[in-house]
């Protein structure tokens, strides 16, 4: 992020209350034109407290001196995505636009690449920033995965849930937290399962087609999330081994 001379708080945490009032805004322009009924509301606005608490307590224990405009990005994709969730929240009880969903979802994805581009662009990339990003492209799949699971059944939840099973498992093995290599094929991986959940959820296609659109996502998120895995654990064995090497050569020394 671009840093000031000093550190502010309250500059940076304006802007995360700015975008808990925008997230309310959306919810009741989204309330209004629907009729969105209690779970769309209350799903919605414990997204928008849960995002504002979760994200001043990582900005005040990272002391940034400027949200920066990459953060921006992520912030108002966010907002869209606390959108998607009221509308998959709400239509458990009813049914909300179908072209509601798919264009505050489209514009969503579409916004994935921008944060990133803006960062490298300006130079404010920030641990924190690539964070954020994350876990925001993390729950709008996961969301999606609720609203295609409605119709395909519970086996599509598998998709938004897998990350979060990764994160779970690495408490319990701590060489899957080790850093990966840079790899194309799983940022396109990444990038698919929003788009093809959406094209699963636009219902533009008979069952069929989106049963095979769904299955298709998870079948290259599980070769994705497979490949990674066996390349983590492969290279603790090696380093464990190297480890081990080094302890005999003291202790023979």
């Amino acid at each position: 992020m671009a840093l000031n001379n000093t550190y502010d708080a309250r500059l940076v945490q304006q802007e995360t209350a700015l975008g808990a009032g925008v997230q309310i805004l959306l919810l009741a322009l989204i309330g209004t034109a629907i009729g969105m009924g209690p779970a769309g509301w209350l799903t919605g606005l414990a997204f928008a407290l849960a995002t504002w608490a979760v994200l001043s307590r990582a900005l005040h224990r990272s002391r940034l001196r400027s949200f920066g405009a990459a953060n921006r990005v992520t912030l108002g994709r966010a907002t869209l995505v606390g959108g998607v969730t009221a509308l998959v929240a709400d239509s458990f009880q009813s049914s909300p636009p179908v072209s509601l969903f798919v264009g505050l979802t489209a514009v969503a994805l579409i916004l994935d690449g921008v944060d990133g581009k803006v960062a490298r662009r300006t130079g404010t990339s920030t641990a924190l920033g690539a964070r954020f990003d994350m876990e925001v492209d993390a729950f709008l799949i996961l969301v999606l995965s609720v609203y295609v699971s409605m119709e395909l059944g519970p086996w599509v939840l598998l998709i938004g849930g897998m990350r979060y099973v990764f994160v779970a498992a690495a408490r319990v093995w701590p060489w899957l937290t080790a850093a990966l290599p840079p790899s194309t094929a799983r940022k396109t991986v990444a990038a698919l399962q929003g788009v093809l959940l959406l094209v699963a959820g636009a219902d533009l296609l008979p069952y069929a087609g989106n049963f095979g659109v769904a299955a298709l996502a998870l079948g290259l998120l599980v070769w994705s999330f497979g490949r990674d895995v066996m390349w983590l654990y492969r290279t603790s064995r090696v380093e464990e081994t190297a480890a081990r090497r080094q302890v005999r050569e003291l202790v023979a020394s």
